[in-house]
């Protein structure tokens, strides 16, 4: 009976759908983009203005709105890359 419980968006070792894939990638490049945003605008930490600073963000922990095989197959599929650690970045 443990053979039925898989994790969400995989039945039985079936493949993702490629709309799952689709969303999450979309989701990932937005995170991305805000977490990039959030480090360039320095607004916190007593700091009246923007330091005009690039971000320096490389990758970043994926939302957890999709189980951790999808972005295991974006990885796979070179949509993304696996930093290690949980981290993954645009390739």
């Amino acid at each position: 009976m443990n053979e039925q419980q898989s994790t969400p968006g995989q039945a039985g070792g079936a493949e993702i759908s490629e709309e799952t894939l689709r969303r999450a990638l979309h989701a990932f490049k937005k995170r991305l983009k805000l977490t990039k945003l959030d480090q360039e605008s320095k607004l916190g930490g007593g700091r009246p203005t923007t330091s005009g600073k690039k971000s320096d963000v490389m990758g970043i922990i994926p939302p957890n709105d999709f189980p951790r095989a999808v972005w295991q197959e974006l990885a796979a599929r070179k949509m993304l890359r696996d930093m290690g650690g949980g981290f993954f970045a645009l390739p």
